[in-house]
């Protein structure tokens, strides 16, 4: 297994206790493959901060492979004139697919192949759960005004957005999940429970965060927070939770893991 972030055109691979918030993973290790125009753009942006460090441990890999490597073109060309007219360029089928198999070839086996456009189901964290299962993904970047859908038909199992808004390409959204379900790998988080805890798990934002000092701007930290009793410090974590969650995105609490202690307290809160 090759740790650590590498382009070019396949030069090696690259909330609470007691409450799980998904499956339990048992895969130890991930190979995340990104066929992009752009190799530099995803390379300088995964070598930093926690997926960086991840990398160095050696619990994943992020390979970026330049779909120009797969070209027939002397120039390198990867994109053409779309039939029936219209404006703007269309990347070409043949780069594409010589990309995807070079990379089954390598794997041994048909990887998930994710297109990110905004046609796509819209990336969440359940989704990142459902991928953190998954040894190897690869995902598809398309460029100017997409790519040839007779290749997608061919090679694409998932279709992924990251909301309803168009981007240049697929390399940003490609890194926002990267870095979601890279958290998720055992041992990326310096704290492993950490991401039980994060926004989203039990369909609840997160509880509000204090450090020092104890009083900002005429601000104190809750006082609960500093007393020592973890019992208490829970339940009130959980009910800023419930707070938040109705207050800025009351939606997800339809779905919420809720107690009969904490529904009581969110149908009080509604009163």
């Amino acid at each position: 297994m090759h740790s650590g972030c590498k382009s070019g055109g396949g030069e090696g691979y690259g909330p609470y206790p007691g409450r799980p918030s998904g499956p339990v993973r048992s895969i130890l290790f991930m190979n995340f493959h990104i066929l992009t125009l752009f190799p530099e753009m995803v390379t300088g942006g995964l070598n930093t901060s926690i997926t960086g460090r991840a990398m160095e441990k050696g619990l994943i890999s992020v390979e970026a492979v330049n779909i120009r490597d797969y070209s027939t073109d002397k120039h390198r060309h990867v994109d053409d004139y779309p039939y029936g007219g219209g404006a703007g360029m269309v990347m070409q089928p043949g780069p594409v697919y010589a990309a995807c198999e070079d990379l089954e070839r390598k794997i041994g086996k048909k990887p998930r192949v994710i297109y990110l456009t905004p046609q796509g189901r819209v990336f969440n964290q359940k989704i990142a759960e459902e991928l953190a299962s998954e040894e190897e993904l690869v995902f598809l970047c398309g460029h100017y005004e997409g790519i040839d859908e007779r290749v997608l038909e061919l090679v694409v199992t998932d279709y992924l957005s990251i909301g309803d808004y168009v981007l240049t390409g697929g390399e940003l959204p490609a890194m926002v999940m990267i870095d979601c379900i890279s958290r998720l790998v055992p041992g990326v988080l310096n704290n492993d429970v950490s991401a039980e805890f994060e926004s989203f798990h039990d369909n609840l934002l997160e509880y509000p965060q204090y450090t020092r000092p104890e009083e900002f701007m005429g601000k104190k930290v809750p006082e609960v927070l500093l007393s020592g009793h973890h019992k208490n410090i829970e339940t009130w974590r959980r009910r800023k939770s419930i707070e938040r969650t109705l207050e800025r995105r009351p939606e997800l609490l339809e779905d919420a893991a809720l107690s009969k202690e904490e529904a009581e307290y969110l149908k009080s809160l509604m009163n």
